[in-house]
């Protein structure tokens, strides 16, 4: 259950929607949300959306501010979609991993036979 505070504003069944889909596409990573929480704020510039979602390995926070609160919800959401997607790709990108694998590609392929041929 996402928990949604709001402070100077009142939250329709709209905004509750479109806040409860943008944090479904995370689901799409297959990790558990723990105690997703979204704080809306009215300013005087516009809004101010922030969220916090805890997940098993670590925790998310992304906050975004626009003066539609839709937009600021999408930013939102795109923000926190990045981190998952760098958390959940980390493994794979770790350079020192990438290289170790490269080096033994390389042993593998290569026979040292022609240089004793030549070694006069």
């Amino acid at each position: 259950m996402i928990k949604i505070t709001s402070k100077h504003f009142e939250v329709t069944e709209s905004i509750r929607e479109r806040i409860e889909a943008r944090l479904e596409k995370l689901a799409r990573h297959d990790v558990q949300l723990i105690n997703p929480h979204v704080i809306i704020q009215q300013e005087k510039q516009g809004f101010k959306v922030e969220a916090s979602v805890g997940i098993p390995s670590a925790n998310l926070f992304a906050q975004a501010k626009h003066e539609d609160l839709y937009a600021a919800i999408t930013a939102m959401g795109q923000k926190l979609e990045k981190q998952l997607n760098r958390l959940t790709h980390k493994p794979e990108s770790q350079r020192h991993a990438t290289l170790k694998r490269e080096d033994d590609a390389i042993d593998d392929g290569f026979n040292d036979s022609n240089e004793e041929e030549y070694a006069a």
